[in-house]
């Protein structure tokens, strides 16, 4: 299993209250296995990505990651074990003036010495493989450009060039399509699908776009207020359970509803 999390809660990152982001989560994700999250604005889409990529830590609960809890691990083993997963973040931090094929081969530094990647600074390491991950996404001729010179759909790109580049066994990708004109969008879920595909790697993607979620995505998982709504395959994502998930309503009315029963929609298994 790459991802198991029992019962998690997970409170709002830097949050002065203490609300939570996640709330009695249980989720299981099998290797190599490509997932979309949906829900509306605050559901706990990010945060979900984030505690998969061992960024937020549960305060209840259990989560097990790449088939080891990464919260009983000494600092330096999370850090290789987030090495392995790469979590791509709705809007890519990336310096303004550096250089694209820099912003590209960060998606090495895991695999580099401190020299090497201060060397990479100064004179890009390899710069073919930024190139060729570029090119992926119609992006080759910005290679040398500065960061700053690009659109903000550009920036995005970018960073899944940087995904491509990577290790990676897990990829975390937040709203990944959220700059991009409807043609851009659709190559851009192409290349990430068909690279977790090719390297067998785990692909977890957030998205507003529930269409695309429905066409392109075998599983869904629906969140509202830090909850699972539902888990099912794209096919047994009814209409009705999608205008349930993004209806209007007070949170109050939200608790006190009873999520969509699995079983009678979805043979996914729940761990």
């Amino acid at each position: 299993m790459t991802f198991h999390l029992q019962d998690i809660s997970v409170h709002h990152s830097g949050a002065a209250s203490a609300s939570y982001a996640l709330r009695e989560l249980t989720l299981a994700i099998r290797p190599g296995e490509q997932l979309v999250l949906i829900g509306p604005s605050g559901a706990g889409k990010t945060s979900l990505l984030h505690t998969l990529a061992c960024a937020l830590k549960p305060e209840h609960g259990s989560i097990t990651v790449l088939g080891t809890d990464p919260w009983q691990l000494a600092s330096a083993e999370r850090h290789k074990l987030r090495a392995r997963l790469f979590l791509a973040p709705q809007t890519p931090p990336m310096p303004p003036r550096q250089r694209v094929v820099n912003a590209v081969l960060a998606g090495l530094l895991p695999q580099w010495s401190v020299w090497r990647a201060m060397r990479s600074l100064i004179k890009p390491v390899d710069p073919g493989a930024a190139f060729h991950a570029l090119a992926r996404f119609d992006l080759q001729d910005k290679l040398y450009a500065r960061v700053d010179r690009l659109s903000g759909g550009e920036r995005q790109r970018c960073g899944m060039a940087r995904l491509l580049v990577s290790s990676a066994e897990a990829f975390l990708v937040d709203e990944p399509l959220s700059a991009l004109d409807p043609t851009l969008a659709l190559q851009t879920l192409a290349v990430l699908q068909q690279e977790a595909a090719q390297r067998q790697a785990t692909l977890v993607c957030s998205l507003h776009q529930v269409e695309l979620a429905r066409a392109h995505f075998p599983r869904i998982v629906g969140l509202r207020d830090g909850r699972i709504v539902f888990d099912a395959a794209s096919e047994n994502v009814s209409d009705a359970m999608i205008a349930a998930l993004y209806r209007n309503g007070s949170k109050d009315d939200d608790q006190r509803s009873e999520p969509v029963a699995l079983d009678a929609v979805t043979a996914i298994p729940r761990c």
